[in-house]
């Protein structure tokens, strides 16, 4: 006889949160599919192996295995599935509007990460400014600061940070660069209250790209923020600009960030996402002046534990109580 339970589907893995995982494991089966890749495991979703799952908990590293968690994946999956609790804060790997069509929720892990990835970026801040990248690079080439030396960087202090995209991660951000002495002005797709804002001017976009010594990236990418930033908004920055992206590498346009840094409009970069990662740019790969991370935002312990328990806990409460702690913002109309 069967069990009555019903199913998550585990895609990807539980690296730290091994006991919160296992107990679900009460209220719920904790299967994970046979397939390696997308089309097999499109044809096990369509031949009914996965009849029953309740639940998705899928990592950001799934996508190997499924690849985007898109339309075509959505009308595959049974009919008995409610929730997809995706383990990050940014959520374009998924579908949304597909999953809204079939009623199932979709959550996230959006404030676990704000700490971390506000480090990553004040740090890509202070390295693109002072142009340090340069200097260890030839350090370990065995030519000490370089030969000949680097153009001398910049201080933080009294520096305009300009923030698009004042979520939890740029709200953290800002008290980081106000410790370091920067005035910090944001633009969002709308103006905070001022306890959120909390003294940080809110401007335009245009006004934002024309006045920032560094243009900071923290908004999540969609059909309206992809390539936000391309060759016409780079023209309205300030000469010597540092533009920094810790969000997602599409709202860039990759092409236009490499012409402005190799004609000297854009002094440095600091990038820790990249527009068909994990392949870089050429012309970010050859530039000295800018400093590369391969998307580890949110790489230590603590964080990724925090998101790992974060994501069951909205699994638990899809199965126990047939919701989840943090729908993302797109249904909120579907809340209950």
């Amino acid at each position: 006889m069967g069990s009555s339970k019903p199913k998550v589907l585990l895609l990807g893995e539980v690296e730290h949160a091994h006991h919160s995982w296992s107990s679900l494991g009460e209220i719920a089966d904790l299967i994970e599919p046979e397939s390696q890749n997308r089309s097999d495991f499109l044809e096990e979703a369509r031949s009914g192996a996965l009849d029953g799952v309740l639940v998705v908990y899928r990592t950001f590293a799934s996508v190997s295995i499924t690849g985007n968690f898109d339309e075509e994946i959505i009308e595959a999956m049974p009919a008995s599935l409610k929730f997809v609790c995706h383990n990050g804060a940014g959520y374009d790997q998924v579908d949304v509007a597909a999953c809204t069509i079939r009623g199932i929720r979709v959550s996230n892990t959006p404030t676990a990460v704000d700490d971390s990835t506000a480090d990553t970026n004040m740090f890509l801040i202070l390295g693109a400014l002072r142009g340090l990248h340069v200097s260890m690079l030839a350090l370990r080439d065995g030519k000490w600061r370089g030969q000949p030396p680097p153009p001398l960087g910049h201080d933080p202090q009294g520096k305009i940070l300009g923030i698009v995209g004042m979520g939890g991660i740029g709200r953290n951000l800002k008290k980081k660069a106000e410790a370091f002495g920067m005035v910090v002005q944001y633009y969002n797709r709308r103006e905070l209250d001022p306890e959120l804002s909390d003294g940080a001017k809110y401007v335009s976009f245009e006004e934002l790209l024309k006045t920032s010594d560094i243009v900071s990236l923290n908004l999540p990418l969609n059909k309206n923020t992809r390539h936000i930033i391309s060759t016409p908004q780079f023209a309205l920055m300030k000469p010597g600009v540092v533009i920094v992206n810790t969000a997602r590498g599409a709202v860039m346009d990759e092409d236009a960030l490499v012409a402005a840094l190799d004609s000297g409009h854009v002094f440095s970069a600091g990038l820790d996402v990249y527009e068909h990662e994990p392949t870089v740019h050429p012309g970010l790969l050859k530039n000295p002046h800018v400093m590369l991370v391969p998307h580890m935002g949110t790489w230590t312990v603590e964080t990724q534990s925090k998101m790992e328990e974060w994501c069951i806990g909205n699994v638990r409460a899809a199965v126990s109580e047939g919701r989840v702690l943090s729908l993302v913002v797109e249904q909120q109309d579907m809340a209950n």
